[in-house]
């Protein structure tokens, strides 16, 4: 027990004294960034889910 609580002190220790935390705006604007990414990739990859299969529902009906 005693190596847990060692941990948590050293772990709440290096969070509140040597991490450098980003500015409230900085960190809204990666956020927005990787929102507006993800929802990009999202499409492309629904859009070429679209073009397959109706690309192979075609192939498969002309036998």
């Amino acid at each position: 027990m005693d190596k847990f609580t060692s941990f948590l002190k050293a772990s709440w220790e290096e969070m509140t004294e040597h991490v450098t935390w980003p500015p409230f705006n900085e960190l809204q604007a990666n956020t927005t960034l990787v929102l507006v990414g993800s929802l990009i990739f999202a499409f492309v990859v629904g859009v070429m889910d679209f073009v397959f299969e109706n690309a192979l529902r075609l192939f498969y009906q002309s036998f």
